[in-house]
């Protein structure tokens, strides 16, 4: 499959030894409970918020908890004052026990659980106040619940806004070699999809737990004080709930893991196509990308549908053992009450808290598959944040404060691979203003020389140095301040074309834009375009052709003004009469400056002080154009095939 922007280079190409294949989802399931305590330990810098979340929502499900005891009473109010008025006045409750056994009266045993006074109806009074107490607890806690609310709101979006944070400063610190052996979209589904997946765990899952936890606190300790013998029989069911959701949740987190996994392989793939769809077009490949995404899109259905089908089992399962626990309570508590051992409000309070009860655990269990597919994002996100980087530059680094462009490598070495050699006892020396030319075929180590000599990889032996002073001992800042540098693949971000060229340099003013759009020969195309230099240009730019992405990107090489320019087939993208331009105003760029130029159209680098020849990581030959022609060797023979080729093509 081609490869777009976002793609691998192979060793030729900037970026190392090739993009690995999309990885699979994990074979075995990850340490998520590792995830968790990392997790957890996000929240500690919220340790004291949490807290006063935690007595907030206290005072919240305490008031919540009060209310159906209250309706109790309200209930027994109702009850007793029904009861007492079909009595005789003047009775006390004994007396009118007495009278109803002896009249075989099923209400005799009833009445043992009441207060009636016999005589009186219901007291509205009281039954008022009840009603108001009760209203009123409902009330406050409510706005207590939505204080907790807005406490872990606010908890779960600082914690996943430093997470964000933290991934952001962690790219800047990998080194290149991950990017190059990890797929661009696996690592975007990482950075964004699950640190949003993330987001909505802690968002809707943290302060959903919290008050699940208090209320079952709570509810159990009115239950207990009701009745110790129906609050014994509603704990039966909290250690099959939590059986069954374990069970569940060890089936369905292997799921989890790799539905997100799937899901930056699917990431990865949908970048790849959008970057290169006119060129999936071109080479009639459509069908064969649909065939491919229909295969990696139901390698991600799979483990999707069977996670969100496992978890899904666990509601309805926390469902029928919560209406056994009904059942159960109702007869049972029915019974006790017509047996006068429970008031009908405490049996009426206690059906209310066997509710309460339940639905937290089963709101918690619930929240098992949000909670099962945030830590196995997390557990991605944490992975990335633990990846390798890039080694410390030395304590108290050197800069370069009036850097000349003195360049020495020597006797340095590099691989990609620990078995494969790629660079070996190279040797070079190139003095301040000189232009160097690359050259040689694809493979030869010309573009990792490159990398090397911008320290975006460590090399394994030898020496680099910059104006007499090891790189190693630099901070790669200063090396990387250095340099200068124009693709073969442009890149050029959403925004104006004042912008993108205005990247070369920090507070660059209109003035000085247009000036290296001018020296560029970007600055007539540039005005011809709808808004000029405010002319916004797409995420890919995808609104100018090529050779004029080309020339923006040369025109912000020209306002970055470089020490070291670094020239990899910048003018490949250009039209042979721009292509004259552009070496004209090359020239006038590299003028005093030292110079690397990649390339393989040998043509465009005769006039280069020096010409090194690569093959196999190593120099072959080195001098100017006309030593190298002379000598009739492996320069020799690439210059004459190109122009042979050339030549066979006109005929």
């Amino acid at each position: 499959m081609m490869r777009g922007p976002g793609g691998g280079h192979g060793r030729g190409g900037f970026g190392g030894p090739g993009r690995m294949a999309a990885a699979g989802p994990p074979k075995s399931a990850k340490d998520l409970w590792r995830a968790l305590r990392q997790l957890v330990a996000r929240l500690r810098p919220d340790r004291w918020r949490i807290a006063a979340a935690a007595l907030i929502g206290s005072t919240g499900v305490g008031m919540l908890v009060a209310a159906p005891r209250i309706i109790g009473n309200a209930t027994n109010l109702l009850f007793d004052g029904l009861i007492g008025k079909s009595l005789p006045a003047g009775m006390t409750q004994a007396q009118a026990e007495a009278y109803l056994r002896l009249h075989h009266s099923p209400l005799a045993q009833l009445l043992t659980g009441t207060t009636v006074n016999p005589g009186h109806g219901i007291d509205f009074n009281q039954l008022g106040v009840s009603l108001g107490v009760i209203a009123l607890l409902y009330l406050v806690g409510a706005f207590f619940s939505w204080a907790q609310g807005y406490i872990m709101a606010g908890v779960a979006q600082r914690t996943v806004s430093g997470m964000r944070r933290d991934v952001e400063a962690k790219l800047a610190r990998l080194p290149l070699q991950y990017f190059d052996s990890h797929p661009h979209g696996d690592v975007l589904s990482r950075v964004t999809n699950d640190i949003d997946n993330v987001t909505t765990t802690l968002q809707q899952g943290l302060s959903q737990l919290l008050t699940s936890i208090l209320t079952i606190l709570g509810v159990l300790a009115m239950m207990l004080w009701i009745s110790p013998l129906l609050a014994l029989i509603s704990l039966v069911m909290v250690p099959m709930s939590i059986g069954v959701t374990f069970l569940v949740a060890r089936r369905s987190q292997k799921q989890f893991t790799s539905q997100w996994a799937r899901t930056g392989t699917v990431n990865s793939l949908v970048e790849q196509t959008h970057t290169g769809h006119a060129l999936v077009q071109v080479f009639g490949r459509s069908r064969r990308t649909l065939e491919e995404f229909d295969r990696e899109n139901q390698a991600l259905y799979e483990p999707s549908f069977r996670a969100q089908f496992l978890s899904g089992l666990i509601q309805p399962a926390m469902m029928f053992l919560s209406n056994l626990n009904y059942v159960a309570i109702a007869v049972i508590g029915g019974y006790l009450t017509v047996n006068g051992a429970m008031s009908l409000g405490d049996i009426q309070a206690f059906i209310q808290y066997s509710r309460q009860f339940t639905n937290p655990i089963m709101q918690i269990a619930s929240q098992m598959n949000l909670l099962q597919s945030g830590l196995a994002s997390a557990e991605r996100v944490f992975e990335f944040l633990a990846a390798d980087e890039e080694t410390p530059d030395s304590a108290g680094a050197p800069a370069l404060l009036a850097a000349q462009g003195r360049v020495v490598l020597e006797n340095v070495s590099f691989r990609y691979q620990p078995d494969k050699p790629l660079i070996q006892d190279f040797d070079l020396d190139v003095y301040p203003g000189e232009t160097v030319a690359i050259v040689g075929p694809t493979g030869a180590g010309k573009t990792t020389i490159v990398n090397l000599l911008m320290r975006f990889y460590e090399i394994d032996g030898g020496h680099i140095y910059l104006d007499g002073v090891d790189a190693h001992e630099l901070s790669r800042a200063s090396v990387r301040q250095m340099f200068g540098m124009v693709l073969q693949d442009t890149w050029l971000f959403a925004g104006s074309v004042r912008d993108n060229i205005a990247y070369g340099k920090s507070g660059a003013s209109t003035d000085e834009v247009v000036a290296a759009a001018k020296a560029a020969h970007a600055d007539h195309f540039v005005r011809t375009l709808p808004h000029g230099y405010d002319t916004v240009l797409d995420e890919d730019a995808s609104n100018i052709s090529a050779g004029e992405r080309q020339l923006l990107t040369i025109a912000r090489a020209f306002l970055s003004d470089p020490t070291i320019l670094i020239l990899d087939e910048a003018t490949s993208n250009v039209d042979t009469r721009t292509e004259v331009l552009i070496q004209e105003a090359m020239a006038r760029l590299r003028h005093g400056r030292t110079s690397f130029v990649i390339a393989h159209r040998l043509s465009t680098i005769r006039n280069a002080d020096t010409i090194v020849v690569m093959n196999s990581g190593r120099i072959v030959e080195q001098g100017s154009h006309a030593e190298l022609m002379e000598r009739r060797g492996f320069y020799y023979d690439l210059y004459a095939s190109q122009f042979a080729n050339a030549l066979e093509e006109v005929s």
